[in-house]
Formats: C-alpha cells, sequence, structure tokens
C-alpha cells in the first residue's frame, strides 16, 4: 500500500480508491470529495527523481493548511477538512497518511497557472533580458537578477501534463476564458501574494514569487492545489538578500545545484541523490515551515507496509 526509499522517504501510496498520480501528490477519488496525499517524492528539471525528501509531503500539506487558515484573500478554497479514521478499511495502517492527507472539494480546475512575481529571478528574468518585459508587462530598464519590482505582477502561464509550462500574456488567458474571469483570477492572486508577503517578511523570508491554480466549484470560484508552499513559491532568508546574484532559498536549491554539477544530461533516467543532499534538502523545507509558522512539523511514527 506504501511505498518507501531506502532513506524513508515515501514515494507512493496504493489504497482502495480511483487514483490519479501527479509529480508529488496521488489523487484519490471518493466520490463526493478527493482525497490528496502529498508524498516526499521530488521533481526537478521535469524529471521526478528516483529518491525522496523525508517529510516533504507533510511539509508542503502543513504549510498550506496553514495558509488557507492564516490569508483572508483565501477563505474560498478547496479544503475540507483532514483524514476521518473510520475512511479506510481496517487492514490499512493509516500513520503513512497522517499530516500528508487533505479531503477537498472537486473542482473544474482553470486551465492556468497564475503566477505573481514580486522580484525578477527564473523564466522572468530570460524573458525581461531578452525584451525588456514579462509577459507582455514591460518593466524598467536596467533591473537585475533578484531585483525586487516596483509592483508585483501577474504573469500566467499555460498548465502542462508533461515539460515546462508556458509563459502567456493575460490578454492571451483573457481571449481563451472570457475577460471577466481573467480579472478575477490576477485580482485575486495579486491580493493573495501581497498579503503573503507582508506576513512572510514579518518572519524574515521573501516571497519572490508563487504560482496559484483556481478552480469552479457550484459557481465558485476557489483556490485549488497547493498555496504558498516551498515547492510552488520561491522563498528567499530576507537577511542575505543581496541583488545581482541568485539568492539561497528555502527550497530544491540542493538538488538542482547537484543534478547541475553531476553531468546528468537531463534527458535520461536521473541519478539517485546523495544523502547529504537529501538531508540539508529536507532541513530547507522543515526551516522554512518553522519560520513561517513559528512551530515545528509533529514527529509522526512511520509504518511500512
Amino acid at each position: 500500500m506504501f511505498h518507501y526509499d531506502s532513506g524513508g522517504a515515501l514515494l507512493g501510496t496504493n489504497l482502495p480508491f480511483p487514483r490519479r498520480s501527479g509529480k508529488v501528490r496521488d489523487v484519490y477519488d471518493l466520490g463526493d470529495r478527493l482525497m490528496i496525499v502529498s508524498t516526499d517524492r521530488i521533481s526537478a528539471f521535469d524529471h521526478v527523481l528516483p529518491n525522496g525528501i523525508p517529510d516533504k509531503g507533510r511539509v508542503l500539506t502543513a504549510t498550506s493548511e496553514f495558509w488557507f487558515g492564516h490569508l483572508r484573500g483565501i477563505r474560498h478554497h478547496w479544503l475540507t477538512g483532514e483524514l476521518p479514521p473510520n475512511i479506510l478499511p481496517d487492514f490499512i495502517d493509516p500513520r503513512p497518511l497522517v499530516g500528508r492527507t487533505m479531503l477537498v472539494r472537486k473542482a473544474q480546475v482553470v486551465p492556468y497557472e497564475c503566477v505573481v512575481r514580486g522580484y525578477l529571478e527564473g523564466s522572468g528574468l530570460k524573458e525581461y533580458r531578452e525584451t525588456g518585459s514579462v509577459c507582455g508587462i514591460p518593466l524598467p530598464p536596467g533591473l537585475k537578477q533578484c531585483d525586487r519590482l516596483p509592483e508585483p505582477i501577474f504573469t500566467p502561464a499555460t498548465k502542462a501534463e508533461t515539460g515546462h509550462d508556458m509563459n502567456v500574456s493575460w490578454d492571451h488567458m483573457a481571449k481563451e476564458i472570457g475577460t471577466m474571469l481573467a480579472q478575477r483570477l490576477r485580482d485575486l492572486s495579486l491580493d493573495i501574494f501581497r498579503q503573503a508577503s507582508r506576513y512572510a517578511e514579518t518572519r524574515g523570508i521573501l516571497i519572490a514569487d508563487t504560482k496559484f491554480e483556481f478552480g469552479l466549484a457550484d459557481d465558485d470560484l476557489i483556490l485549488v492545489d497547493e498555496a504558498l508552499t516551498p515547492d510552488s513559491s520561491r522563498f528567499w532568508p530576507a537577511e542575505h538578500y543581496s541583488p545581482g546574484h541568485p539568492q539561497p532559498s528555502f527550497d530544491k536549491q540542493f538538488v538542482r545545484e547537484w543534478l547541475m554539477a553531476s553531468g546528468w544530461d537531463r534527458e535520461s533516467a536521473p541519478p539517485t541523490l546523495p544523502i547529504d543532499v537529501v538531508l540539508r534538502t529536507r532541513e530547507k523545507y522543515l526551516e522554512a515551515y518553522q519560520l513561517l509558522t513559528g512551530r515545528t512539523v509533529p514527529s509522526i511514527p512511520s509504518a511500512r507496509a
């Protein structure tokens, strides 16, 4: 029912419900709701790596739940509660699911990533260097890597089943889904980002950028998927912020750096991460959660089946 790697990371689940799996999450259809299980899988350069990061799924779940409850701007979300104790058959040990499982409303997902950028990095930096703009939004000349933008910008992207998402303009998105819905997505995304950024700065974290996903449930526009986690955002330690070069971050930085130095061609099967990279990455995920919330992720006894 549960598949672990040699380091204790939960790589997969196989429960007696209809299932589909993404890069990180196993999604189970319970009829009126979905059950989302965040595993410890980790992806980089569009590949799921052969070993995972222990506790990563629990950090992602706890971080999303924190934001869902903390910010008034995301009171409309898909979370309905935690895993009920009687939902699993008696022969399945529920302990591996504790802290990494959410019950959520079903929704018709809007086919765009709602990306908000507060700083110039990643694909936004690349596009700016080529055109002076990001997703059709002109930016001031002379900006450096990781510079703070005058105002956060909304830069949607298509949702790709495989490979990279593609940045598009707001006009392109509005033409596809309608101006009214596109406007609501932009306004809500920017509002949530500004609230989250103000709070995170009081906790010593800069949110460089993040991506949201929304869906329609009974004509209600709700936030779905994860929210403001190290997987969906760039979190930078404020005390070390210095524009003009890449920033240290609370995410997959160690993983990406090791893979780039490993000689892997990004086409073949990815290599197994060494234990020191796994442990340092785990520490960064846990540190991000602790800084944001002032809490620690509770220890849960693992059970392997």
